[in-house]
Order: C-alpha cells, then sequence, then structure tokens
C-alpha cells in the first residue's frame, strides 16, 4: 500500500473546539466542575429528574446556536484543516469526534462519526425515532413519529451506555495506517483506548496532536503540543505536501 492510499482515523475531543468557545468537561474550569454528572449525564438521572437534564443540554444547545458574550460559536481553524484533510486526501478519512456539537459539519467534513451522539438531535425512548432538535426539548413534547410525550430525550451517549458505531469504528481502526488524536484527555474509555487497538492491529503510526501530553501519551509514536487550531493545520499541510511529492 503506498503512502498515498493510507486511510486515515481521526479521533478529536473537546480541546479542538474548545477554541470555537465550547466549554472542555474535564478541565478545572470545565463543564463538570460545574455540575455533576451523576444529576445531568446518566439514564438514572434522566429517570428521577428528567426536567432538569433536558434544562442542561438545552442551554448547551442554545449557547451552540446563540454562541456567547465574544461571539457566535464557528468552526476554528482546526476543523476547517481536517475538512480540507478529507477533501484532498487521496485515501480514506474519517473523524471519529467524541464532540456532541456540529462544528465538524459546519467546517464541511462528511466522513464523520459522532460516537458520542449529537446535541443537536433527538431520540424517543419508545420507538426510537431519532429527528433534528435545534430548540429547547421538554418533558410536555411529543415524538413525532409514535406520538408518545415525554419520551423524547438529547441524542447523547450518557455514562453508562454504549457509545454510537462502535463496530464500525473498530473496523476503521483496524485498517488504518495513520492515527491522529486531537484534543482528547485520554481517560475516557472506549475511545482512549483506540490507539492501543490501533498499535495491536498492525503498521499504522500513531500521533497525538494536544494541547498537552494526555494520559495516553506515552502511547503515542509521535506528540505534537500546542493549540489545535496551530498544531493540526500545520500537520495537516504537512502531510498534503508529502502526499503531493509522491505522486505518481
Amino acid at each position: 500500500m503506498s503512502f498515498r492510499t493510507h486511510s486515515i482515523v481521526v479521533l478529536t475531543g473537546a480541546g479542538i473546539s474548545k477554541e470555537s468557545g465550547l466549554s472542555t468537561f474535564r478541565d478545572s474550569d470545565g463543564i463538570w466542575a460545574t455540575v455533576r454528572i451523576e444529576d445531568v449525564a446518566t439514564p438514572d438521572a434522566f429517570a428521577r429528574d428528567p426536567s432538569r437534564v433536558h434544562d442542561f443540554y438545552n442551554a448547551r444547545r442554545r449557547r451552540l446556536a446563540q454562541g456567547n458574550i465574544e461571539g457566535s460559536i464557528e468552526p476554528n481553524a482546526a476543523h476547517l484543516a481536517l475538512a480540507r484533510l478529507e477533501s484532498a486526501w487521496p485515501g480514506e478519512v474519517l473523524v471519529v469526534t467524541q464532540n456532541i456539537d456540529d462544528l465538524h459539519e459546519r467546517a464541511g467534513t462528511r466522513n464523520l462519526v459522532h460516537m458520542h451522539g449529537e446535541l443537536l438531535k433527538a431520540r424517543c425512548g419508545a420507538c426510537g425515532d431519532v429527528t433534528r432538535c435545534a430548540g429547547d426539548l421538554g418533558v410536555a413534547h411529543a415524538c413525532a413519529a409514535c406520538a408518545s410525550v415525554g419520551t423524547l430525550r438529547p441524542h447523547v451517549v450518557w455514562f453508562g451506555e454504549m457509545p454510537f458505531a462502535m463496530d464500525s469504528i473498530q473496523t476503521a481502526l483496524g485498517r488504518c495506517r495513520l492515527f491522529l488524536s486531537i484534543g482528547t484527555s485520554g481517560n475516557v474509555y472506549p475511545a482512549a483506548g483506540f490507539v492501543e487497538m490501533v498499535r495491536h492491529a498492525g503498521e499504522a503510526h500513531t500521533v497525538e496532536l494536544n494541547l498537552e501530553p494526555s494520559e495516553g501519551a506515552s502511547r503515542f509514536a509521535e506528540t505534537v503540543y500546542g493549540p489545535a487550531t496551530t498544531v493540526v493545520p500545520a500537520y495537516v499541510d504537512a502531510l498534503l505536501v508529502r502526499a503531493k511529492a509522491v505522486a505518481p
């Protein structure tokens, strides 16, 4: 397999969206420093107090749509660089994101898996129907597919639930020749274990692009540290230059 046809899997976490104005989860000033996981991000929390859970996700949905005091929430240079990589790379590029925002889509990425779900979608607990949800969601809302009331929930993966599309993700990890991990903490599984899956599967090169070393930094063959808006575009540019240089 030539370098130009290598398949690439990119894992992204909250760090890639932080420079767009969205809070991370596990930083000292992140989301879990201000609200308990057990209160808003588990199936038990939703069963116990669905209104509280809806309020939490409604606030996040409004912030994504409306931005913050400094301006709107938009894709940054790192999101745009990954979209450019997908468009220009001769082989396959798959972006697997832990983020529930829509910044990758808005940047232009198309081959994308939201393993932890999507903030701008709702799912019915009764019939499983998934629909777009750009506004507030509440217990009084009815499912458009089955008419059940109070069964709609955010289409996100809560703690204790299985991430989406794990079979297809594992298949992609097993055949990729380059694995990039961007903006991740390295302590949320199963995503934190992807680098080991890749290493055990074959000869893939593994790279961590992060603001600082993650908990799993020692598992990567190559590490580059700095703001995502700096290191990701630079790494993508270098890849594309190399691909052009080896073109037949």
